[in-house]
């Protein structure tokens, strides 16, 4: 079963969950504009019998 959101994909293989994101993406800014979200599952989501909620992001370059 693989299932895809906002900037990852996500699948489970036998007892193993594994969700690849790609890191080379440029991210659209958070609300607030502080940070630049690469994936998210924008709150949780099932993936097979289990809920996962994601967030991978970076400090925007406003912040650095």
């Amino acid at each position: 079963m693989t299932t895809s959101g906002e900037g990852f994909t996500a699948k489970v293989e036998g007892n193993k969950l594994i969700i690849t994101v790609d890191l080379s993406r440029q991210g659209t800014p958070s609300k607030s504009g502080k940070s630049l979200v690469i994936a998210t599952t924008r709150g949780n989501m099932r993936i097979g019998d289990v809920s996962v909620g994601l967030n991978v992001y970076r400090k925007s370059n406003a912040e650095l």
